[in-house]
């Protein structure tokens, strides 16, 4: 379907024109009516999928057709790369529409302070904010949303995951009860379907291939023992000359720079990107990524949802995601907009029973390569019962497993390899 068959006002279809955007995907074309008709709704989909547009395309169509002053648009999202993300699209959407807009996010100086502030005053006719520094500024007696019709929630699942479900119920006590409220989400989890009845009326529900990769990743899981993955991690890329963009994920702050540091050690330059950044450094980081003058990056979770690269040729999970989610949105940087990519995973033994849980979760079984034979023999596969207050299988459980690591495959990965083992 065309965008232009959704009813949008002329204005913005030529913006969309301009951006290169002509058909609309899955999400874009059920939610797009069903926003223009007023409805509140909780859609779900996975990353990548054309979300912002989803939302910002009708609400920008609905405010064009009534203009009023004051802020009419509030977006809540989990980071501010995300905010600073929705809010260019914004600009990039409203480029022919009398409608500002700005981010509100914490881990600036003064200067940004004063000028969220003076925009919140002034009533922007669009914020998009992170929940605790918006509530900053709702909690000094400045702000006024009396006029604000639609309210919007972006990643919901991550914010709950971080949470922020205190702060979001008490943002929505400043909106009016009158109001179009909209739930966009990755996964749907049972609390995010609890709140939704709490701030929902009557919703409309979508859902697209909830917490499955896209089809053009092609993901690979290394077996290694921790001491092994710096080498392997250079390996890998040493090999891979032609790949332009590199994203490798880790779930620590601290391994950011450790890896980092292992990599310039190897002579691959690299820079790195977490929450210990200010936001300044976090910014120069992503432009030169984006730039392609940098063509290492590493970072946490962070920079796993929400932010738009395009042209990532791989992603290294240096370790096993603390959830099957988190594995989708990491996985999800590549391949984006129906282009191809690789994922690869590095696996020890303590996290096999992990990896195990997400691979049933997403309903794909991955193929198991050994590390190079150079770097020495990495952990055998074997997958457990989760033993109490730990990940890995333990003494007394069933195992299953491949006893020959070499296994896996271009596309079955250790299908028909799998044996039920007996009791230890």
């Amino acid at each position: 379907m065309k965008f232009k068959e959704l009813g949008l006002d002329d204005q913005i279809l030529e913006a969309i024109g301009y951006m290169g955007f002509e058909d609309a995907t899955p999400i874009q074309q059920k939610a797009i009516p069903a926003i223009i008709k007023g409805r509140d709704l909780i859609a779900c989909a996975q990353t990548g999928t054309g979300k912002t547009a989803a939302f910002i395309l009708p609400v920008l169509h609905r405010i064009c057709l009534d203009r009023k002053p004051g802020t009419k648009a509030l977006v809540v999202c989990p980071t501010r790369e995300l905010a600073l993300q929705i809010e260019k699209q914004i600009q990039g959407f409203a480029y022919f529409l009398n409608i500002n807009s700005i981010a509100v996010y914490g881990g600036g100086g003064g200067a940004d302070f004063e000028q969220q502030k003076k925009a919140l005053k002034t009533g922007a006719d669009i914020i998009v904010a992170t929940p605790g520094k918006l509530l900053s500024h709702l909690n000094l007696g400045y702000v006024k949303f009396d006029t604000v019709d639609y309210f919007i929630l972006d990643e919901s699942d991550r914010m709950m995951d971080m949470g922020f479900r205190d702060d979001i119920e008490k943002i929505a006590s400043f909106l009016p009860k009158k109001r179009q409220t909209l739930m966009f989400s990755a996964t749907m989890p049972k609390k995010i379907r609890e709140m939704s009845k709490e701030l929902l009326t009557d919703p409309e529900e979508f859902s697209f291939a909830i917490s499955k990769p896209a089809a053009g990743v092609l993901q690979a899981v290394y077996l290694a023992h921790d001491p092994q993955k710096i080498a392997l991690l250079s390996k890998l890329i040493g090999d891979k000359p032609a790949y332009e963009s590199i994203i490798i994920f880790t779930s620590t702050k601290k391994n950011v720079n450790t890896i980092v540091q292992g990599l310039r050690r190897n002579k691959f330059a690299a820079e790195g990107i977490s929450s210990d950044y200010d936001q300044k450094e976090r910014e120069e980081v992503l432009s030169s990524f984006k730039q392609k003058k940098t063509r290492i990056i590493v970072a946490t979770d962070v920079l796993s949802r929400g932010i738009d690269i395009k042209d990532i040729n791989l992603v290294v999970n240096f370790d096993v995601p603390r959830s099957a989610e988190d594995y989708v949105h990491r996985v999800g940087r590549t391949a984006r907009a129906k282009t191809t990519g690789v994922a690869i995973t590095f696996v020890n033994e303590k996290d096999m029973y992990n990896f195990h849980q997400i691979e049933q979760l997403i309903e794909t079984e991955i193929m198991k390569l050994p590390p190079p034979p150079e770097l020495g023999e990495g952990p055998t596969w074997r997958v457990g019962k989760k033993p109490h207050g730990g990940r890995s299988g333990g003494k007394g459980k069933k195992k299953w497993g491949n006893k020959n690591r070499k296994t896996g495959g271009s596309k079955g990965g250790n299908k028909g390899h799998w044996k039920k083992k007996k009791k230890d």
